[in-house]
């Protein structure tokens, strides 16, 4: 009898081990499935890093399917001047957002960790958005969704369209082969003007474009881009110049803001 039972306790032992790996399998399958549905979509009040990348709880979403000027790229506006087209383009999707809940689709993971996403303001592309308005272009490379809303911002000469840029993918590679887009009137001398030496050549990041600099009586002064004194300040020039991601962070280093 003892040997009986002992080998009856083996087999039912045998059997339940064989049984809690599917048992976890099917619990991690299931909490698996979960974390996969809250990664594929966003909701919440963006915060605004450029005209295409947004973060959201902590999540840094890339929009997906177009390219919207860098923070640094200068463009020339409707009357040829120079314009912060890049600053433009980051404010002017800021503004159509006001602060609201938006809600993102991911679409996948780029090579930056970035999570790929179509995003909507209610039923609004976001996306289509920037770029019907001008603020961003179609980035064919990747996806052809959006040649039809850049096709007519490009007839209507909104936004970037109004005067002369380049494009986003070929301004972060920039030389002198670089074709210049925009209105039909581009004036001959453009590239000159395009091309020259951004105000933030050097910054460590494309979020990191604060400049700290120290006055001559000492006073440690943070510029933003936009400021009237940001394009002069030349980082290269030591002198104890640094740059910062935010302004809580030059704050705290005990810099203040430039009034101007």
């Amino acid at each position: 009898m003892k040997k009986i039972r002992r080998t009856r306790m083996t087999k039912s032992i045998g059997t339940a081990s064989q049984s809690m790996p599917k048992i976890g399998t099917i619990a991690f399958l299931v909490c698996f499935t979960c974390v996969s549905a809250y990664a594929a979509d966003l909701e919440g009040v963006p915060r605004i890093v450029d005209g295409d990348t947004l973060v959201i709880k902590g999540t840094k979403v890339r929009l997906e399917g177009i390219d919207a000027p860098e923070t640094d790229q200068i463009c020339l506006n409707a009357k040829v001047a120079r314009w912060t087209c890049g600053i433009d383009a980051r404010n002017q999707l800021a503004a159509h957002i006001a602060g609201r809940v938006i809600s993102c689709s991911s679409k996948g993971i780029d090579v930056y960790r970035r999570t790929l996403a179509i995003c909507t303001l209610s039923t609004e592309d976001l996306n289509g958005w920037m770029v019907q308005q001008g603020w961003a272009l179609a980035y064919v490379k990747y996806s052809s969704s959006y040649r039809q809303a850049e096709e007519d911002a490009r007839t209507n000469q909104r936004g970037l369209w109004q005067g002369a840029f380049i494009a986003p993918w070929d301004w972060r590679h920039k030389n002198n082969k670089t074709i210049i887009l925009g209105a039909l009137s581009v004036p001959i001398d453009a590239q000159k003007f395009l091309l020259g030496p951004s105000a933030t050549e050097g910054a460590p990041s494309p979020e990191c474009t604060i400049k700290g600099n120290i006055s001559q009586n000492g006073e440690r002064i943070y510029h933003i881009e936009g400021q009237r004194f940001y394009p002069r300040i030349k980082m290269d020039k030591g002198g104890g110049r640094r740059w910062f991601c935010t302004p809580e962070e030059a704050e705290a280093a005990g810099w203040r803001r430039a009034l101007r």
